[in-house]
Parts: C-alpha cells; sequence; structure tokens
C-alpha cells in the first residue's frame, strides 16, 4: 500500500471543490490535501485518485506524492462548519492525502508553455482513464516552480461505477473537446506510441495493490477485493489494446472555445426572463482559484 500517516492537525477546508477537501499537518511533519470518505463522492474517488495519480506517476507525468492518512476526527473538532464537521466525523480511519505544493496555482491556457508531446501525454493518461473533468474552465492542472502538476484525478474511471455495463465501455471514446490542454495542439498518436506498451497487466497490478482492502470491499458483483482488482486490471489492459477505437482528435482552437461558449452564453440569456438578462454566466467556471499558500499563518 501507499505509506501512511496520521493527522495531527486539520487547517483549514477547502472550498473550491465540491468534495470540500482539507489542508491536513501529519506526524511526518508534511502538510497535505486531504480527500474524505465521508464527502459526498465516497471512496471511489479515492480509488480513482490512488489509480489514475499512481499509474501517471510510473509513465512519468508529475503528480503530488499520495499518503495513506488516519484520520481521527477529533483533531479537526475545532471546525465551525456544521456540514463540513458532518464530513469529518464520517471519515475515521484511512483518507488520502495528496501533497500540498505551497504557492501553487491553477493553470490557465498560457500561463505556461506547454509543447505537444507534453500535453499528447497528459490527454492520453484522461482518455485511457476516461477523465472527462480536466476542462479549460476545471482544469484540474496546478503549476508549480513552472511545471505542471495533474491533481483531482477522482472523477476518472467512470466504469467504475456500474461495473455490470463495464465491458460496453473498454473501447469507449470520450469527449475530451474542452480538454484544458486541448488549445496545445496535443499528440495524443505520439503519446499512445510511447506510454501504451508500458501499461502491462504487471504494472497495473503494481498500482492496483497500493488501493487499501478496505476501499474496496463489499462492491456488488464481486466476491473478493483480490477479483474486484482484476476486474480493474482486466479493463485498463483491455483498453490500452483498443487504443485506436478511442484516441481523441479534432480538438477546438481557444479561439473556437471561446466563440463556443459565447454562442452558449447567449443562448443561456436570451432563455431568461428580462429581470435576469444582467446576471453574470458562471456555467462551468470555478467559484475561487485554488491557491494554496493562503492555509498557512
Amino acid at each position: 500500500m501507499l505509506d501512511q500517516v496520521t493527522a495531527v492537525r486539520y487547517v483549514d477546508p477547502l472550498r473550491a471543490g465540491g468534495s470540500v477537501p482539507g489542508v491536513v499537518e501529519t506526524d511526518d511533519l508534511g502538510t497535505y490535501v486531504v480527500k474524505f470518505t465521508g464527502a459526498a463522492q465516497g471512496r471511489k474517488a479515492l480509488v480513482a485518485e490512488v489509480i489514475v495519480g499512481e499509474l501517471a506517476r510510473r509513465l512519468g507525468l508529475p503528480v503530488p506524492e499520495l499518503r495513506l492518512v488516519d484520520f481521527d476526527p477529533a483533531v479537526a473538532e475545532g471546525e465551525p462548519d456544521a456540514e463540513i464537521q458532518d464530513i469529518l466525523r464520517a471519515s475515521g480511519g484511512l483518507n488520502l492525502g495528496m501533497d500540498l505544493l505551497p504557492g501553487a496555482r491553477d493553470y490557465r491556457p498560457g500561463m505556461i508553455p506547454v509543447d505537444p508531446v507534453q500535453a499528447g501525454r497528459v490527454v492520453w493518461l484522461d482518455a485511457l482513464t476516461g477523465n472527462v473533468d480536466r476542462t479549460v474552465h476545471n482544469p484540474n492542472l496546478m503549476v508549480w516552480h513552472g511545471k505542471l502538476w495533474l491533481i483531482d484525478n477522482g472523477a476518472a474511471l467512470v466504469f467504475h461505477h456500474r461495473w455490470s455495463a463495464a465491458g460496453s465501455a473498454v473501447a469507449k471514446r470520450y469527449d475530451l473537446s474542452a480538454h484544458a490542454l486541448g488549445g496545445c495542439a496535443p499528440d495524443v498518436a505520439q503519446a499512445d506510441a510511447e506510454l501504451g506498451p508500458l501499461v502491462t497487466p504487471g504494472l497495473l497490478e503494481e498500482v492496483l495493490a497500493l488501493v487499501p482492502d478496505e476501499w474496496l470491499a463489499d462492491e456488488p458483483g464481486f466476491d473478493s477485493v483480490d477479483a474486484l482488482r482484476n476486474a480493474y486490471v482486466t479493463h485498463l489492459a483491455a483498453r490500452v489494446v483498443l487504443s485506436a477505437q478511442w484516441l481523441p482528435d479534432g480538438f477546438p482552437t481557444p479561439e473556437q472555445l471561446r466563440e463556443a461558449e459565447l454562442r452558449r452564453a447567449e443562448r443561456t440569456r436570451a432563455g431568461r426572463p428580462a429581470w435576469l438578462q444582467e446576471v453574470p454566466d458562471l456555467h462551468g467556471k470555478p467559484s475561487v482559484e485554488t491557491v494554496w499558500d493562503h492555509h498557512f499563518e
């Protein structure tokens, strides 16, 4: 499994994400962004974070270090928000921590140079794992020391939410037209040629072994945790072989994305009553930018 640490101080909630992770200090003197099993997304989001994050790391993509965090809700008894307390009280035991990158900022197109090869590798990973959540409005990419880092992979592996239909998704092409790096002319063909051969059953078994048994237990349709791990390995290994059927292409340019957004906003306004015409349209836009420094005194 992943290395395990113990939470000693709950610093602050991160309200930018729907799962409301928290900044937590631990007994290894580290500070982590912790996603909790008691959040609405549940433990499958944490399973996806481990599988996709650790697969990305083994393919040479930058991902903050992950740790299992043993969390006692008592360390957060001072949190005043009742709804967040509900999440924390439901999250005793193992949760998932991602190393906090002080000073990191949300990626925005043009913030740093991203060449087609680098963009292609990220897009290829997202296409393989069905991660449609890394978009221009919600990039789930951070810039730290001038380098791109992948975060928030919990929305990937859509197939594991309905295993009875997972077989029909093995060759599925997901819509990545609004991908955060689509404007960088991602070379997914080169990424497929370079990364595809690396994603072997053996590598996938190594990654699945990092997921705690308790996050995989009691899955309907499976008689053991090992059987479920094997199902993940089998699905992703089969998907790699069929990459010609799901490789994305035809990414719109940044100008085309802006034009499409303007058309969508115009349609939205046209459907509003007169008294709502001037209300800002925030569709698809994050409520706040993620900036990690302000959580420290």
